[in-house]
């Protein structure tokens, strides 16, 4: 099992490493990566900044829902049978240890410090467990209010389209994404869920043996995480709500318009200081994940660093966009990054 990890592990960093460096490169000011530039950009694009000539290899705008159609669904699979693993496997009770563990360490002969070591390293995976049930719980957070956006807040238009491969991109994304945050003990899980499904068709329901549902059980763990989890959540609450704040403005401006192809200018929130405050606001959501996690999980480090690599690149471009469709542009704006870029 723990080679399965490995290589889970390996394949996402991989993943997220693949799809980051190309954006890297092309940062490089050498005219020999032009080309992948424009390439890029061309994937990248849809909706307004999408040529509407540029059919070809394009998929309708309201294929977004797909995307959070399938956050939800895969994002809620993991984080309950995850939350159910660690309520039956991993539980953070904080009574003392027992007896017969002890005993069974000395008499095998273990000295004090192995046992330390050991009991140690069975209270960090239990840590581990339940820190992948709050991430996977804030991630479906953001899954299902990006569903509801895209059902009822976003009036896409008729016309607006995506390149087929940042439609790929995006199921991608929304697959691998919540698997990050859990990866370190998915295997586990998995085994885990594969085993309870055996036991019910072996056994049927009325053969599996009734427990009670401790509730607290079910819960308190998840009060008794460090720190650096509330304050990530802290940091991925501000992001959410300025994120909806900015949807809710960008929705109202389409209901406004009296043609489906019209566009203004967006003011309010952080539209005041950037051309992309949704896109910053989602930066400061996965970076409240990164602190939510501790920081110490490479995986996490990465699917950040994929995020925002990606939104500085569309930012820019969008940002190009409304300088050159609006001649009152506001001068002060920066693309994403306040004062920055």
């Amino acid at each position: 099992m723990e080679e399965i990890g490995f290589v889970l592990v390996l394949l996402l960093r991989a993943a997220w490493l693949a799809g980051t460096l190309p954006i890297l490169i092309t940062v490089i000011p050498s005219s020999r990566f032009n080309s992948l530039h424009e390439c890029l950009l061309g994937f990248a694009k849809r909706g307004k900044i999408l040529q509407s000539s540029s059919n070809k290899f394009t998929v309708p705008q309201k294929f977004f829902s797909h995307f959070y159609v399938l956050a939800v669904v895969w994002t809620t699979l993991l984080l309950v049978t995850t939350w159910f693993y660690a309520y039956k496997e991993a539980p953070l009770a904080s009574g003392p240890l027992q007896y017969s563990t002890i005993v069974s360490y000395l008499t095998g002969g273990s000295n004090i410090l192995s046992f330390h070591k050991s009991h140690l390293s069975t209270v960090k995976y239990r840590y581990r467990v339940w820190q992948s049930v709050f991430l996977l719980l804030l991630m479906e957070v953001q899954a299902l209010r990006r569903l509801c956006e895209t059902i009822y807040v976003f009036k896409y238009s008729p016309s607006a389209r995506m390149h087929i491969f940042g439609y790929l991109t995006g199921l991608f994304f929304y697959t691998a994404a919540p698997l990050s945050l859990c990866c370190t003990v998915a295997p586990e899980v998995f085994t885990f869920a594969v085993n309870q499904v055996a036991e019910f068709i072996v056994k049927g329901k009325n053969q599996i043996p009734a427990t009670e549902f401790d509730w607290w059980q079910f819960v308190g763990p998840l009060m008794k995480l460090k720190w650096y989890s509330w304050i990530g959540m802290a940091i991925f609450l501000g992001g959410w709500i300025h994120q909806r704040h900015c949807h809710a403005i960008l929705g109202s401006l389409r209901e406004n318009l009296e043609q489906a192809d019209d566009y203004v200018i967006p003011y309010g929130d952080w539209f005041e200081y950037v051309s992309s405050p949704h896109y910053l606001a989602e930066i400061v959501i996965y970076g409240g994940l990164v602190v939510a996690s501790g920081g110490a999980d490479l995986t996490i480090w990465l699917l950040f660093g994929f995020v925002v690599a990606n939104l500085v690149l569309a930012a820019a471009e969008t940002h190009r966009w409304y300088l050159r469709k609006f001649d009152n542009y506001p001068k002060h704006r920066f693309a994403i990054i306040p004062f920055v870029y």
